[in-house]
Parts: structure tokens; sequence; C-alpha cells
């Protein structure tokens, strides 16, 4: 190991200890803030999320970098999976959409409690005709509230440079929202974020241009996965398949 991995490996263990023992607090006051409901939840949230940008800045070295502009009003955005970093990261960029996550997130204490004021939206893995029918229920709530709401619809991780079909739910979630799609590109497993000893740099953020409701489920998820996979073949475009 050369002493750039060696520096690197050490900043990324001092990330750990720091972000997640940093964490446990922040976690530990959720049923306090939750009392006063979802307008709390949501800001209060993001200070973690802050929490999280500064730790990755301050020990990773590493920080993000928004290309494009954010809509006006509510869409769905359909973000690229590489890394845990995106899905904290992301909360306060997109200025706090209703987030659908796997369910077993939701069992862990007190997060999965915050994650539910918060205005989570949850999926079973095995995406069961019943577990998408109650997504789409979920996510009629947020729209109601004329809130984005973010999905990944790869389903899960992936390494930077793979691209797997979008899972069976996501078709489902756009025709029942009825909002243009916002997709999301972005390199975070590049730098190592998904596992291991991270490299500094910066973890682009691109958004493409939105893509209108309505669209046969073909023709979305072809262009949706198109876009979110531009920057794995080193593409700055997100345009349609």
């Amino acid at each position: 190991m050369g002493a750039d991995e060696t520096v690197n490996a050490l900043r990324s263990w001092l990330f750990r200890l720091v972000f997640y023992a940093g964490s446990v607090p922040i976690v530990l006051v959720v049923p306090i803030v939750a009392l006063f409901g979802q307008r709390a939840m949501i800001p209060y949230a993001h200070v973690w999320s802050y929490y999280h940008r500064w730790a990755a800045a301050t020990f990773l070295r590493v920080r993000p970098r928004l290309v494009g502009e954010l809509p006006a009003g509510p869409v769905l955005y359909a973000v690229k999976h590489e890394a845990m970093y995106e899905t904290v990261e992301l909360q306060p960029l997109l200025r706090g959409p209703a987030v659908v996550l796997k369910r077993e997130l939701w069992r862990i204490p007190f997060w999965g409690y915050a994650t539910r004021v918060y205005g989570g939206i949850p999926v079973d893995r095995e995406a069961s005709a019943g577990a998408l029918r109650q997504m789409v229920r979920d996510a009629k709530v947020a729209r109601a509230a004329r809130r984005s709401v973010i999905v990944y619809p790869e389903g899960t991780r992936v390494p930077h440079g793979e691209a797997p079909p979008l899972r069976s739910g996501f078709a489902g979630l756009y025709k029942a929202l009825g909002y243009p799609v916002v997709p999301i590109a972005l390199d975070s497993g590049r730098l190592g974020l998904r596992r291991g000893t991270v490299t500094p740099g910066e973890v682009t953020i691109l958004l493409g241009e939105p893509i209108p409701p309505g669209l046969p489920r073909r023709e979305i998820e072809a262009r949706v996965h198109a876009a979110i996979n531009a920057l794995n073949t080193g593409s700055a475009s997100t345009g349609a398949a």
C-alpha cells in the first residue's frame, strides 16, 4: 500500500468514526422532534445531512458538485444509486422530497421512526403486487401535499460503470404520480464511496432535462435508464435513449 493509499485509508476510518459517533445524539433526539410533526422533522433531518457533508468534506475530502437547475414544481427524481453518500446528500439539495426506501430500513430503531415522520415511502425488495399497490398509495399522499418524490429505480447500490435494468415498481410510481421525471446521474462509486477506502474528489450530481408524464412504460424506462447512467460512460448528455 502506497503512502497516498495509507492516508486515504486512515481518512476513511476517521470519517466513519466521527460521522457515526456524531449521528447517535442526533438520532436520539428524533422522538422529541417528531412531536412537532413533519414540518419540524424535515429541517431536522437535513441537519444530519449537513453534518454528513461536513464530515465527508473534512475527513474524506469529498464534496458534491451539482450540475443543472432544480425544477420549480414537484417532480419524480429518478436517481442513480452507487453509494450511501447520495441518499444523505440529496435530501437537502433537492429541498426535502419524500423518498422511496426499502422496508428493512424502517425497522432501525429511531431512524425508522424518523423516516416515517419525514414522509418516507417503504417498498419491499420482492416487489409483490400488494407491496407495489401500497407504495403507490403512499406516493399519492406525497402528491396530495405537492411534494416531490425521489426514487432509486435500480433498487440497490451498484458499482460504478454497471447499468442494471430498472425495477418494475418505477413505471407504476411514474404513472400514479403523474409528475415529470428529472433523472439524476452521479458518480459517487468512482471515488470508492460504496465501500472501502475513499479517494478524495468531487461527486458530480447531474440533473437531466425533465421528461414529461404520460409516456408508455418502455419509453419512460429507456429514457430514464440512459439518463441516470450518463456519467458511467463519461458522457455529459442526459438525452433520450
